[in-house]
């Protein structure tokens, strides 16, 4: 998990988070495998705008950085 924020936060990774310049963590899963995590992702990005500030602002209400402390 480390490395995979550490990619996206030095813009390494391609995609959306690259191409908006995305630096702050402020929601995040934990999975029991790769492909419930995809599922999962899948069914998020599926949600509209206002479900994921809805899951955002009941995890994390003062949308910090949340990778900071991954580090």
């Amino acid at each position: 998990m480390q490395r995979r924020l550490w990619e996206h936060k030095s813009g390494k990774a391609d995609g959306f988070t690259k191409k908006y310049k995305c630096k702050k963590l402020v929601y995040y899963e934990y999975s029991e495998s790769i492909g419930a995590a995809i599922n999962r992702e899948k069914q998020i990005k599926a949600g509209s705008r206002k479900k994921k500030l809805e899951l955002i602002n009941n995890f994390n209400p003062q949308w910090l950085d949340l990778g900071l402390e991954m580090f």
